[in-house]
């Protein structure tokens, strides 16, 4: 049964994470990872003087517990609502991932920002935003309506789940050279060091470089996509993959920003928020792919033919 106001609460959730994430990007542009040194409290308070960077930390800390208490009101609407119990493991396990992110945050304050686990906490911040993505998908009329009526044939589900994977990979070389600070490792663009491939003089340039090759690899993933959506002739599938690409692209030039600007600010907070949209759309094509298409049908075994004509 839809529940309209349930679905939006569920579209809220999404898009208060892809803020969330936004606002940590936020955070570690500005380097006040560590401007708040204690955890849970700020300097032994609830609310600390907003002032410099604790602005940032202190308020990306209460915006990811508005975001906790959204994602448990969400969690028990569903459990108490709910007829699938696919949907209310869900909801509960984006519970748990949220409370999980909220532990690793406060680690990569009190183990003063070790790599390994800031890289989890941001890996996991995409993860949880996806999940609370397939909440809302759903919880949509389109997903109860929706009933498979024609095969893909065009790949579009394999297409969608492919580039779901390469750009969360991307997203974690991503998180690897921002923690690693080597977001200025290659200081030029397009070219890297004047040459098409520089010389691995250092880990961050190696870490750099292949983030930039792992970009052309997401946009030839994504234009994969948009060619088997095309194909598929389904409008919504599309409308989604179409969306996909147009991020891409704006993502490269996003990226191409943050180096030109040396890493100014705004670019390059960005970039890493951007960078979760085009993750949340090839989830999202993903999701409407297998919902909307029936698997392409296996060819029979020959035993199979020959039983089937004797």
């Amino acid at each position: 049964m839809y529940d309209a106001w349930r679905h939006r609460f569920a579209l809220l959730t999404a898009g208060a994470t892809l803020f969330l994430i936004f606002v940590g990007g936020l955070v570690t542009s500005t380097g006040s990872g560590l401007a708040v040194p204690d955890w849970p409290l700020s300097y032994g308070m609830l609310m600390p003087p907003m002032v410099g960077g604790i602005f940032f930390e202190h308020g990306h800390r209460m915006l990811a517990a508005a975001v906790g208490f959204l994602t448990l009101v969400l969690a028990v609407w569903t459990a108490r609502s709910e007829r699938r119990i696919g949907v209310r493991r869900l909801a509960w396990s984006a519970l748990g991932v949220v409370i999980a992110q909220g532990m690793l945050g406060g680690l990569t304050v009190l183990l003063l920002l070790p790599t390994s686990v800031s890289v989890s906490h941001a890996c996991l911040a995409q993860t949880f935003f996806c999940l609370t993505l397939a909440l809302a998908y759903t919880s949509s009329r389109e997903w109860l309506a929706a009933a498979p009526v024609e095969i893909d044939r065009a790949g579009v589900s394999a297409a969608a789940t492919f580039a779901t994977g390469v750009v969360f990979v991307q997203l974690l070389l991503g998180a690897l050279m921002r923690h690693l600070h080597a977001g200025l490792a290659i200081p030029d663009f397009p070219l890297a060091f004047g040459r098409l491939v520089p010389h691995f003089e250092s880990a961050g340039v190696a870490i750099h470089f292949s983030h930039r090759v792992g970009a052309a690899v997401v946009l030839l993933t994504v234009v994969r996509l948009f060619l088997s959506a095309r194909r598929s002739g389904l409008g919504t599938l599309r409308r989604t993959a179409t969306a996909a690409l147009l991020l891409v692209l704006l993502q490269l030039g996003l990226g191409a920003s943050t180096v030109l600007s040396a890493k100014a600010v705004l670019p390059t907070t960005l970039h890493v928020a951007m960078g979760a949209a085009v993750l949340g759309a090839c989830f999202f094509a993903v999701l409407r792919a297998r919902r909307l298409l029936s698997p392409v049908p296996r060819a029979p075994e020959p035993a199979a033919m020959v039983r089937a004509t004797a």
